[in-house]
């Protein structure tokens, strides 16, 4: 079994910034694009970011020049850090990778909410 588990969501003032942090654990062999997704409420998921094992990302247009995805491939780990947070970044983040095990399978974490005061 493989498991994705977020942490860093919360509430936070406009222009204020956050960390979201996941890790994948279980039995994995390898994890290939590693990205994180958001929600809000009413709306379609939509991708936000996404980097892949070599550590190439790639941003949706609305969060360019603010957020960094990163990630740790000796931990399973990928990182969001998001600075100058606005209002609209409110959303339950995602996390999303596509493991090797016996095949490949592409796994959802179970989401963190961010909410950004006005």
């Amino acid at each position: 079994q493989v498991q994705l588990v977020e942490s860093g969501g919360g509430l936070v003032q406009a222009g204020g910034s956050l960390r979201l942090s996941c890790t994948a654990s279980g039995s994995i062999g390898s994890i290939t694009t590693m990205g994180w997704y958001r929600q809000a409420p009413g709306k379609q998921r939509e991708v936000v970011a996404i980097i892949t094992r070599e550590g190439v990302p790639t941003y949706t247009d609305s969060v360019k020049g603010r957020f960094t995805i990163s990630r740790d491939n000796a931990k399973n780990t990928v990182v969001l850090q998001m600075n100058s947070l606005k209002p609209e970044d409110t959303a339950v983040y995602y996390c999303n990778a596509n493991i090797w095990s016996v095949r490949i399978v592409n796994y959802w974490g179970g989401g963190t909410l961010v909410t950004v005061s006005s």
